[in-house]
């Protein structure tokens, strides 16, 4: 089988997602670093820099395609990502991998912008922004929290592709003041320290030092 190769900035969350899935699954492939450049660290679609998976002939470009198509081509190796026990558990994944991209994903994104990015470049945070978009987030995490009095992840007991699409801005705003929305959840906040505790991701993280 031709080689994998993803190209990327180790700092965009989508090409964290698609390294994480990679990692999980524990299989060969090639990143190519992506030099932002241009400034281009500076605005919020930074984080949201595509990465783009090649294998032969096959080119892919949305991080969440990405990884759908490395669980169902690897299901025989590492960490099972999927649920394909019956038309239920998948479609349980579904439902909470479209509240993942649709609900938490938007507004999360913009507070990592505003609440870790600006601050390292030097920016103003807009305070206004933060406000809206804390709220927006609680919501969801209101949700989350009454199903992981549940079940220990989203689609079941089990870590799958929801779980590890929230982990790069999961990540960034624990470590930001945005992290009482997840403290304050007690389900919520078990289950994150859970999945950013993974070595899968933690190899994603190491990329970032070099």
């Amino acid at each position: 089988m031709a080689v994998m190769k993803v190209h990327g900035s180790p700092f965009s969350t989508s090409t964290q997602r698609v390294l994480a899935c990679l990692y999980e699954k524990d299989v060969e492939f090639q990143f190519v670093n992506v030099d932002m450049g241009a400034g281009q660290h500076k605005s919020e679609s930074f984080l949201s820099l595509n990465a783009t998976f090649e294998q032969g002939d096959l080119k892919l470009f949305e991080s969440r395609a990405i990884t759908q198509y490395i669980a169902q081509e690897y299901s025989d190796k590492g960490t099972q990502l999927l649920l394909p026990e019956s038309n239920k558990t998948m479609a349980l994944l579904q439902l909470w991998k479209e509240v993942e991209a649709h609900q938490f994903n938007p507004p999360s994104t913009k507070l990592v912008f505003e609440l870790h990015y600006k601050p390292l470049f030097g920016m103003a945070t807009d305070t206004a922004a933060v406000e809206e978009n804390e709220a927006a987030v609680a919501k969801v995490l209101d949700v989350y929290e009454a199903r992981l009095a549940e079940s220990k992840y989203l689609a079941g007991d089990h870590f799958t592709l929801v779980d590890l699409h929230h982990l790069p801005n999961a990540h960034y705003l624990m470590r930001s003041s945005a992290k009482k929305l997840f403290d304050s959840r007690p389900h919520v906040s078990a289950w994150v320290a859970d999945i950013t505790a993974r070595p899968a991701w933690s190899k994603v993280l190491d990329l970032q030092k070099y």
